[in-house]
Parts: C-alpha cells; structure tokens; sequence
C-alpha cells in the first residue's frame, strides 16, 4: 500500500513497491485561479453578448440601420469592449462608451456605474448630439484617436 505525504505546494511523494514517484501539484489557489480565467473568459464572453443586445434594441430604436450598430460596436470594442467596468487609468474615462469624465453618465440614471443600459443609452445621446449618427463617431475616432 503507497504511502502519501503532503507538504506546502502540494507536492506529493507517493512510496510505491517499485520505488518512490514525486509529483508536484498546483496549490489549491493557483487550480482555482486557472478554472477562474476560463470562467472569466466566459463571463466576459457572456457580459460582452448581454451589452450588445441592449445596444441593438436601443440603436433600433432610435431608427439607425444594422450599419450603425456595426460602426458602434467597433467604436465601443476599441473604447472598452463593450464592458460597463472599463475605466481608463490615465484619464479617468469610464464605462463602455468610456465617459469623460465619468459622472456625466449620471444623467441617464443614477445606475450609472453598474448598469450596461443606462451607460448605453448615455453612450448613444451622447454620439447623436455630438456626431449624428455611429458611423460618424466612428470616423472621427479613426482619423484622431478618440470620440
């Protein structure tokens, strides 16, 4: 019958009939911060979909083509993509149309830190008011940068 030992990083000695086998296994925080990145991952996936959906309805809404939204979601995936927590560190922007400064999403909802939809609905006032359309911010952000 082997015997098994069990120090610090988990490594193992296993004494068996034919000799002695060492094996050293992940510690229990690194096992789990390797399930975390494909949960992340997935996560991630999953908020990206969730936020773009929001987007299409509300783009619909405001009467702007498939096109648009196609010029919004490169414009947002550039910016934060499409992740409502991005927030720049050099210059404080934030959300997913990464607002300059931050608080000026409060207008749209005082949610606005947390909520994809109020950040959205923000993001798109923002963009008719400014630009008219998607592909219009789109194309400023090409030729300087940013929108």
């Amino acid at each position: 019958m082997p015997t098994l030992r069990r120090t610090g990083a988990m490594l193992i000695t296993a004494v068996l009939a034919g000799g002695v086998g060492t094996a050293t296994l992940a510690a229990p925080a690194e096992a789990a911060a390797a399930g975390t990145t494909k949960v992340t991952a997935a996560k991630k996936a999953s908020t990206e979909k969730r936020n773009k959906k929001i987007a299409r309805k509300l783009v619909k809404r405001r009467g702007w083509s498939k096109a648009q939204f196609t010029c919004l979601n490169r414009l947002w995936e550039r910016e934060s993509n499409w992740n409502h927590r991005a927030r720049n560190p050099y210059s404080g922007a934030y959300g997913i149309p990464q607002a300059l400064p931050a608080g000026k999403m409060a207008s749209a909802g005082e949610d606005w830190q947390t909520n994809p939809k109020t950040q959205i609905k923000w993001g798109l006032s923002y963009i008719k008011e400014r630009y008219g359309t998607p592909c219009a911010a789109w194309g400023h952000s090409l030729r300087r940068g940013w929108y």
